[in-house]
């Protein structure tokens, strides 16, 4: 049954007398239960606004549908087929300015949490692994790639160029892999 609520589920968070003690990351994610509630706030639109806010152009209402029927590993391959960084843009990414602000949704209440379904989606993956075994690496096509930083934009071209059979190798400067990843966001925004 649909959600109608027209607030977003809040997502839990770390005591500010927890949180005034680390630099752990701040938003603790929702459960299972809470994502499938939050999924089913989505009116499933006939034409998607969400999707032409989102830079990379994720399948929003589709991954949402399989949240909502608790399918997390089919929500992840959706997402996962034009956005190499899940766990990453639902974290960090601004959504209450891209995809949550197209959200039909939000004209007479919140939008879906978008960004918390993605972080969600991730989050459960990378802790249950692939159902199906180890992704299938494709046939090499014979070309070596060099891939100068290892950023986001570099992290995403090597995986896309990989997924193609290239023979990537990624060159950083730095002492770790991850740029602005790394570097540039506080752990308690996007734990290392």
């Amino acid at each position: 049954m649909a959600n109608m609520s027209l607030k977003k589920n809040p997502m839990p968070s770390q005591e500010p007398d927890v949180r005034n003690k680390n630099f752990d990351e701040v938003a603790l994610g929702y459960t299972e239960e809470m994502a499938i509630d939050e999924a089913k706030r989505c009116l499933n639109c006939k034409n998607p606004k969400c999707v032409n806010g989102c830079p990379v152009n994720v399948h929003i209402p589709e991954f949402i549908a399989k949240v909502a029927e608790g399918k997390f590993d089919e929500a992840f391959g959706v997402i996962t087929s034009t956005n190499s960084l899940p766990a990453i843009c639902g974290r960090v990414c601004p959504q209450e300015n891209q995809c949550e602000g197209q959200c039909i949704r939000g004209i007479k209440g919140e939008p879906v949490g978008i960004g918390r379904l993605e972080r969600f989606v991730a989050d459960y993956h990378n802790a249950h692994g692939h159902q199906g075994g180890a992704p299938a690496v494709p046939e090499s096509n014979g070309h070596k790639v060099a891939v100068v930083g290892s950023g986001p934009a570099g992290l995403t071209c090597a995986g896309d160029l990989a997924r193609k059979g290239y023979d990537v190798t990624v060159f950083e400067a730095l002492h770790q892999v991850g740029g602005v990843l790394v570097y540039g966001i506080p752990e308690f925004r996007l734990p290392k």
